[in-house]
């Protein structure tokens, strides 16, 4: 059986805040622009063109990485209680810290000189912690989207 994510209060809390869904709303747009970006630095690696359409796409990312970053400790502090690496999302948490690591892994790599090919293999670093990462979330959903139901069929038979 499935363990509850949230406490009742938790939930309603998460129901009633605003983060939930400014969160809600970035997150399938940053991963629309990570399938746009990744497709943009593989098509640069394997041709030698689109650089600076890349380097934008990478910008891109990065930016909504940060913002789903930090609008997500907002939730996490409003819903419960911690600004970051509350329990019930410490791994995904840790692998968000992972994924920005990892992307501001390009500034550092431009501030050593690194190449323009170089800069798009970091990136696809970078990306693979970011899939993971978002592999993490969408399995936690779907696990608290069990739980939830779960309680409620319990519920019904009380």
């Amino acid at each position: 059986m499935a363990t509850m994510l949230y406490t009742p209060e938790q939930l309603e809390r998460r129901e009633g805040s605003p983060w939930t869904r400014v969160q809600f709303m970035l997150a399938p747009i940053q991963f629309m622009i990570f399938l746009v970006s990744a497709t943009l630095v593989v098509r640069y690696l394997a041709t030698g063109e689109g650089y600076w359409l890349a380097t934008f796409s990478v910008w891109v990312k990065i930016t909504l990485l940060w913002t789903l970053t930090i609008t997500g400790m907002i939730w996490e502090k409003d819903v419960l209680g911690h600004w970051f690496m509350a329990p019930q999302f410490f791994w995904e948490d840790v692998g968000n810290l992972v994924a920005i690591i990892t992307h501001n892994a390009y500034f550092v790599a431009i501030w050593m000189g690194a190449s323009p090919r170089q800069l798009m293999a970091v990136m696809l670093v970078a990306y693979m912690a970011y899939l993971i990462n978002c592999a993490q979330f969408v399995l936690k959903g779907i696990q608290a989207g069990q739980a939830r139901r779960a309680a409620r069929a319990a519920s019904a038979l009380r």
